[in-house]
C-alpha cells in the first residue's frame, strides 16, 4: 500500500464522519438533516433527495416539495419513522418540517450521539492503519523492504493516523459547540 493511498482512505473516513455529523440536528433548519432518510417509493428504498426538492425558507422550517405528488404520504411516513424526532406537516403539495428549539437534555443526547459517531470514524482510521502496517510487515518478511524501511513506513503511517484522528477531533469539537449553542 502506498502512503498516498492510505492517506486517501483516511481522508474518506473523515469525510464520511463529517457527513454523519451534518445529519445531526442542531436547532437550525438544514437540508442535510434529511440526508439519511430513504423513502419506500414503489417498492424501492430511494433517498429523499432524489424524490423531492428540499429547501429551508427560514431558520426553523424545512420544506420538501416532491417531484411526484403521489409520494407525499410515503415521504411523510419515512420522516415519522426516522430518528429525527420531527413531525411532518403535509399540506397536499409539500411537506413542512418545523424545527423546534432543542432542550438542554436533547442537546446532551445529541452530543453523546456525535461523540459515538466520532469514535466510529476513529476506529475506521485505526483499521486502515492496522491494515497498512500489516502490509508493510508482510513486505518486510518477504524481503521486499529492509527493517529500517519497515520502521520508517510504520512511523509515517502512525503520523498520518494521528493527523486524521486530530481532524475528526476538530470536527467533533466544532459540532459539539454548534449543538450546545442556543
Amino acid at each position: 500500500m502506498k502512503l498516498a493511498e492510505i492517506e486517501d482512505h483516511m481522508q474518506k473516513s473523515v469525510e464520511a464522519t463529517q457527513r454523519m455529523f451534518n445529519s445531526i440536528r442542531t436547532g437550525r433548519a438544514s437540508a442535510s438533516l434529511l440526508d439519511r432518510i430513504t423513502v419506500d417509493y414503489y417498492g424501492t428504498e430511494t433517498p429523499l433527495r432524489s424524490l423531492a426538492n428540499i429547501s429551508t425558507p427560514d431558520a426553523t422550517t424545512i420544506t420538501i416539495q416532491p417531484y411526484d405528488r403521489s409520494s407525499l404520504t410515503q415521504i411523510e411516513k419515512a420522516i415519522q419513522m426516522s430518528d429525527l424526532g420531527l413531525n411532518p406537516n403535509n399540506d397536499g403539495t409539500a411537506v413542512r418540517l418545523n424545527i423546534p428549539p432543542l432542550t438542554t437534555d436533547r442537546r446532551k443526547e445529541l452530543v453523546k450521539t456525535v461523540a459515538k459517531l466520532a469514535e466510529e470514524g476513529k476506529v475506521a482510521i485505526r483499521n486502515i492503519r492496522r491494515d497498512a502496517v500489516d502490509a508493510v510487515k508482510k513486505q518486510g518478511k518477504n524481503g521486499e523492504l529492509s527493517e529500517d524501511q519497515v520502521k520508517d513506513s510504520q512511523d509515517q503511517i502512525q503520523k498520518l493516523t494521528d493527523k486524521y484522528i486530530a481532524k475528526i477531533e476538530n470536527h467533533l469539537s466544532e459540532k459539539e459547540k454548534d449543538i450546545m449553542t442556543v
